[in-house]
C-alpha cells in the first residue's frame, strides 16, 4: 500500500536551527556497556556522531524476521502475477479486489489493506489521474487505454510484503507509456542508489534527477516505508530530496521504494468523498510502481515485484 504522508511540523526553531546548525536527530544506536563493538556498531556510531540519523536496532531484521517476509513477498507477487493475468478492458475494479482476496486467502495469507485504518477494501486499485489508494468499486470498469496501479500488501504468518505494478489496458498513447516506463525507472535508479551505509536522500535525489530531466515531478507529500514486522515502519522513504539527507540505511533493513511520478504538478489532493483517493491537483496523469527491498552487505534484494 503506498506510502504514508509525509508531516512537516511546522513548530519555533532557533536561528541556528533554522540555519541548520545544529542536528536535532535521536541518538537512536545504543551498544550495551561492556559490550564489544561489532563493525556494524563502529559505522552506525560513526554516521552518529556526525549527526545523522541511524536506525533504532529493532530495525535491523533477524534472519529468522527476513524470512519469513521473503515468504510473504512470494506470496503477494503471485497475487500480483495473477492479476497481471486477469486484468482486461470492461473489469470493474472491484472484481480485481476480489481476485486479491480470494487468491490471498486461499494460500493462507490476509489482505494487509483490508479495514486497515478504516480502508474498505483488499488492495489499492489507481487509475489515471488517481496517484493512489483508490478503492475498488463496482463502477469503476476499466477502458481501453487506461492507465492503473494496483497494489497489493499480503501479511503471512505475521509478517508483511508490499508491491504496486502499473497495467496498460489495451492500447493507449506514447504519452501514457512513456510515463509508466519512466515511473518504472525512477524506482528502479532509486534502488541502485542504495548501498551500505547510504542514505534515504541518495535514493531521492537520483529518483528525483531522472522523473525531471523527463520532464515529469515527484509526489512529494507521500512516501514508501519500512516494512515487514508492520504494514508501515520507519525510515520513511522519500522520494524527492537531496543526497546525504535521511535515514542511514543499513544491512537488515527492509523497506518498499515506490515513487509516484506526474505528467504535470506534484502536488495532489485527498478526495473528500472517501477521503482516502489520493489525485493529482492538475488532473495529469500519475504512474507508480513498487517494490520491497532488503538491504545487504552487497546491496538490495528484491523481496516483492
Amino acid at each position: 500500500m503506498c506510502g504514508k504522508k509525509v508531516v512537516t511540523l511546522h513548530g519555533k526553531k532557533t536561528f541556528r536551527e533554522e540555519m541548520g546548525l545544529i542536528k536535532k536527530n535521536p541518538r537512536n544506536w545504543h551498544v550495551k556497556s561492556g559490550q564489544p563493538l561489532t563493525e556494524m556498531d563502529k559505522r552506525i556510531l560513526f554516521f552518529q556522531n556526525k549527526g545523522h540519523l541511524v536506525p533504532t536496532r529493532d530495525l535491523i531484521k533477524t534472519p529468522e524476521q527476513i524470512e519469513g517476509i521473503r515468504k510473504a513477498g512470494m506470496l503477494n507477487t503471485a497475487v500480483l502475477d495473477l492479476v497481471a493475468e486477469k486484468i482486461r478492458e470492461g473489469m470493474s475494479t472491484l472484481e480485481i479486489d476480489q481476485l486479491v482476496y480470494d487468491f490471498t486467502t486461499k494460500h493462507g495469507g490476509i489482505p494487509a489493506p483490508l479495514n486497515y485504518e478504516g480502508f474498505p477494501k483488499s488492495c489499492c486499485t489507481s487509475i489515471n489521474e488517481v496517484v493512489c489508494h483508490g478503492i475498488p468499486s463496482e463502477e469503476e470498469v476499466l477502458e481501453e487505454g487506461d492507465i492503473i496501479n494496483v497494489d497489493c500488501t499480503t501479511i503471512l504468518d505475521g509478517y508483511f510484503a508490499d508491491a504496486s505494478r502499473m497495467f496498460i489496458i489495451g492500447r493507449t498513447t506514447p504519452e501514457r507509456e512513456r510515463l509508466v516506463q519512466v515511473a518504472k525507472e525512477c524506482m528502479e535508479i532509486g534502488a541502485e542508489a542504495c548501498k551500505p551505509y547510504t542514505f534515504v536522500g541518495d535514493s531521492a535525489a537520483a529518483i528525483t534527477k531522472h522523473a525531471h530531466k523527463n520532464g515529469y515531478t515527484v509526489v512529494r507529500d507521500l512516501c514508501g516505508h519500512g516494512v515487514g514486522n508492520a504494514f508501515h515502519e520507519e525510515p520513511d522513504m522519500e522520494h524527492w530530496g537531496k543526497k546525504g539527507t535521511g535515514m542511514l540505511l543499513v544491512p537488515g533493513m527492509v523497506f518498499t521504494i515506490e515513487p509516484m511520478i506526474n505528467a504535470g504538478g506534484w502536488q495532489v489532493f485527498v478526495d473528500s468523498d472517501d477521503d482516502w483517493t489520493v489525485v493529482t491537483d492538475d488532473y495529469s496523469d500519475s504512474a507508480q510502481w513498487e517494490h520491497t527491498y532488503l538491504m545487504t552487505e552487497e546491496g538490495l534484494e528484491i523481496l516483492t515485484y
